[in-house]
């Protein structure tokens, strides 16, 4: 059965997690109609051919609710682990000395194996090494090429195979692992929107997975590594998205930085004209209970009054009891904030200046324009996307409606605040482009009869980049029945 979803009403998108929770054909149709516009598939968990029948199940929404579907693969990245202890376990007592060494023989209380030499080249006496999430702390007092001797500063229980951090040092490691690059090549094969590329911590990470990527995917970067702060811009500027990743960021900085620098990133991000992402542990509690705390809400009332371009569910709607509850929670917040009159202006907060080139300047003018006429939606026509996303970094009052002939485009855009994306043939002419425009706003709902309409587009026709015309257009009523 085909039943169109008509335009959300709500700007900012909900992007769900996809796992053992929610990775049924039937539970990814409902979490589409309980709001979610984007679905991410977590590629540290399970095997590449237990990915395919979720991808397909994604992309059979397109002719079920007639609208593209958006994929995003997130690749697992450098994780950093300790070895293995004799009976599994061992505990640290505070104030003692804890050796990292490169010795494959089961540890103990006084060593374990660190299984990644990259660590002993690059670490310094005093910087911290943080075991288990952050739960245990080490400080490096001496180092060589097969040693890391450190004092723990903060003891507790320890088992085989714990995660590491190391936040105080760039690590001169590839941002991409083997089994990311086999991840990716998959991914890429699949047909996904979106690559994240985890643990980036400067720009030079991102080159070997555009190259890889070989435009056939949008690059997202993760930021979860303090390195990456130090040099954001560029990062930002390199990459077509961003995620504010807050579970590794949270983990090796103090918690009470990572609020200042997520607004700082979603800032960044958006000055850049670049869609960005919050994360992590956002409803956390919905894990288990079918209602978030009144905390986790204000949480993610922030990120969309920061003006976020998406919102994101991690193990809520992937392996949690509540996974359609989540999603729809996500939905609610995102409707009720938006309809807080002083949104907009908190959206705002973050001042846009627009380049110098006329598709800038046309993206600002058409904001204005919609907000003096009383349009009721702004309409782009776009085959690289660019065109929607210089007018979304505007944070328009009204929402957009993308018309693009690229399908891809039409997929990636689902990350794209206040976006409804249509595949639909390419126009031919300035009348072809206005008469389309009415058809589509009425047919999708954006608009009804004796609504104006902003159009923006490019002449000559089919030539990306060339983003030159601004038109406000009265739709009669009878576009479609003229058209009939």
């Amino acid at each position: 059965m085909t039943t169109a979803i008509a335009p959300r009403s709500r700007k900012v998108r909900v992007l769900a997690t996809l796992g053992p929770a929610s990775n049924t054909p039937e539970m990814i149709a409902t979490l589409f109609q309980a709001g979610a516009d984007a679905f991410r598939i977590n590629m540290s968990h399970g095997d590449q051919q237990s990915k395919i029948p979720v991808i397909q199940a994604i992309r059979a929404l397109e002719k079920q609710f007639m609208r593209p579907t958006t994929i995003l693969a997130d690749l697992q990245g450098p994780k950093l682990r300790v070895g293995k202890f004799d009976g599994g376990r061992t505990v640290l007592e505070s104030g003692s000395t804890f050796v990292l060494d490169r010795d494959k023989t089961p540890g103990d209380a006084t060593r374990v194996e660190l299984p990644h030499k990259e660590i002993f080249a690059a670490i310094e006496p005093g910087a911290r090494l943080l075991l288990d999430d952050g739960k245990l702390v080490l400080r490096v007092t001496d180092h060589g090429p097969d040693r890391i001797e450190t004092t723990v500063e903060v003891g507790g229980a320890l088992s085989n195979n714990k995660g590491l951090n190391v936040p105080d040092v760039v690590l001169p490691m590839a941002a991409l692992t083997e089994k990311d690059r086999s991840d990716l090549a998959f991914a890429v094969e699949q047909g996904v929107d979106w690559i994240a590329l985890s643990f980036v911590q400067r720009p030079e990470d991102l080159a070997e997975a555009r190259k890889l990527i070989g435009g056939k995917a949008a690059l997202l970067a993760k930021i979860e590594k303090p390195a990456a702060i130090d040099r954001l811009e560029e990062i930002v500027e390199m990459c077509d998205g961003v995620m504010v990743a807050r579970g590794d960021l949270g983990v090796e900085l103090p918690p009470q930085t990572v609020p200042p620098l997520q607004k700082r990133i979603v800032e960044t991000s958006r000055r850049l004209g670049r869609p960005v992402v919050v994360a992590t542990q956002m409803l956390e509690s919905m894990i288990q209970s079918p209602s978030p705390t009144r905390a986790e809400v204000s949480d993610v009332a922030t990120a969309i009054y920061d003006g976020a371009d998406a919102i994101m569910l991690s193990a809520e709607s992937a392996a949690g009891a509540w996974p359609v509850e989540s999603v729809a929670m996500m939905n609610s917040i995102g409707i009720s904030v938006e309809g807080d009159p002083m949104h907009g202006d908190r959206v705002h907060f973050t001042v846009m200046r627009p380049d110098p080139t006329t598709a800038d300047a046309l993206s600002e003018a058409a904001k204005q324009i919609a907000k003096t006429t009383s349009a009721t939606a702004i309409i782009c026509f776009t085959t690289s996307g660019s065109t929607a996303r210089r007018i979304a970094r505007e944070r328009p009052s009204v929402p957009l409606l993308v018309l693009t002939p690229s399908k891809e485009t039409a997929r990636r855009l689902g990350l794209l605040w206040g976006t409804h994306a249509v595949h639909t043939r390419d126009v031919e002419s300035f009348e072809d482009m206005v008469g389309k425009a009415k058809r589509m706003a009425l047919r999708t709902g954006i608009a009804k009869a004796g609504d104006r309409v902003v159009v923006m587009a490019g002449v000559p026709f089919r030539t990306p980049g060339s983003t030159n015309v601004l038109h406000v257009v009265h739709i009669t009523g009878d576009e479609l029945k003229d058209y009939a």
